[in-house]
């Protein structure tokens, strides 16, 4: 054990680094709400095109291709990936990744609750990735694209096959905006809005290729559907809700505040802007961890290394002399001091994560502040050392 390092004189400007919802964009004020149709129907004719509004800016950012169908839906990012597994598989046999929390769960759908026989699960540990080759493409395939809870994104799109005969179904919940996505290799794709772009929950977004029209015109699930799953109409792909026309009642105030992030996310370079910002935040967390040795990433390669859901583990040798218990309560203890600080809020690891941190890295977190939140972790896991490394001593 090392001598403490003295208290840091600069904090960050926003100590907000949750990792959903995420920080406002810079110099956010409730003021960006102040055009907000509130009080009026979403069905009308000015608030339906505030709803297009954000579907065109979205597909503009992201260089969405022509044809593809991109609506809002109910229930965040959950609603929209639950919404594709419902109305798309049964068709073909199915393969999942998973190797956090939220692909696990999708995993938990296919074969518990919808109960598909022709599925197979293709699992790692918190800090990998599964055998990308071993992906049978004659299946559809769903994934995330980032694991938010594991820090560990993959690499790039060259693993999915250009010819597949399956549907590739992707949750790029943490991605989007953050990460060049390869449409072409791609059927569904979800996110939410209060992710990179920091919006307000409870909106989903859910993105079709024609390839994944194709299936929802020809394939009719053998289960029942909810209404707010419902995609089709008469056997149709019910085109009003990729104009806006929403299949339950979305919130204005949110609206204009994703309206709000998309205008920042054009004014600081759209996509190209955007990633930028994130990978610079993750460079300056991967310097530190680079020179301290208490600290490092949970997800082992580099090349698989989030820039926005940045996860990292205790290293220290007296860390990983506690039992389990132990560490879950030190790494509770790290985030708790510098909460209470008021230097970063919520950045203990994900609750079905290895001990540790989750630091948000997205395009509305600024350098600046990650650069001055790291001496923070330093002078705080100095206390959390003189406390829980005597246990282990």
């Amino acid at each position: 054990m090392g001598t403490s390092p003295p208290k840091p004189a600069l904090r960050p400007a926003n100590p907000q680094f949750s990792s959903g919802p995420c920080a406002k964009r810079p110099g956010w004020t409730a003021a960006a709400l102040a055009g907000a149709l509130t009080g009026r129907s979403h069905r009308a004719a000015e608030p339906k095109a505030r709803l297009a509004e954000v579907i065109e800016r979205s597909k503009a950012i992201l260089g969405m291709p022509e044809g593809w169908r991109l609506g809002i839906v109910p229930a965040s990012d959950t609603g929209a990936v639950e919404m594709a597994l419902w109305s798309l598989l049964g068709a073909r046999g199915v393969e999942v990744l998973a190797w956090e929390s939220f692909s696990k769960d999708w995993a938990t759908d296919v074969v518990k609750q919808l109960r598909l026989r022709d599925a197979r699960v293709l699992e790692a540990p918190y800090g990998r990735l599964p055998d990308l080759g071993a992906v049978d493409w004659s299946r559809d395939v769903v994934f995330v694209w980032n694991g938010t809870t594991s820090g560990v994104r993959v690499p790039d799109g060259a693993w999915i096959a250009p010819d597949r005969e399956g549907l590739a179904i992707c949750d790029a919940t943490s991605a989007a905006f953050a990460m060049e996505l390869p449409w072409d290799r791609l059927d569904v794709v979800t996110w939410s809005w209060q992710k990179v772009l920091g919006g307000e929950a409870a909106h989903g977004m859910l993105a079709l290729s024609p390839r994944a029209v194709a299936r929802l015109e020809s394939h009719t699930p053998a289960w029942p559907l909810p209404k707010i799953f419902r995609l089709t109409k008469g056997g149709k792909l019910n085109e009003g809700i990729f104009r806006g026309e929403t299949i339950n009642t979305p919130s204005m105030l949110c609206v204009e505040d994703a309206l709000d992030g998309l205008r920042w996310a054009e004014g600081v370079g759209g996509l190209r802007g955007l990633i930028a910002r994130s990978e610079a935040n993750l460079a300056a967390v991967a310097e530190w961890v680079a020179r301290t040795p208490w600290v490092a990433f949970l997800a082992e390669r580099p090349e698989t290394r989030s820039c926005t859901s940045i996860c990292l583990t205790i290293a220290a040798p007296w860390f990983r002399a506690l039992d389990a218990e132990r560490q879950a309560q030190a790494a509770k203890r790290l985030a708790a001091i510098l909460e209470k600080e008021g230097v970063a809020y919520d950045i203990g690891a994900y609750r079905d994560a290895p001990p540790g941190l989750r630091i948000w890295g997205g395009a509305t977190v600024e350098t600046g502040d990650i650069r001055a939140l790291l001496p923070w972790l330093d002078w705080a896991f100095a206390q959390v050392e003189a406390e829980f490394g005597k246990v282990a001593a």
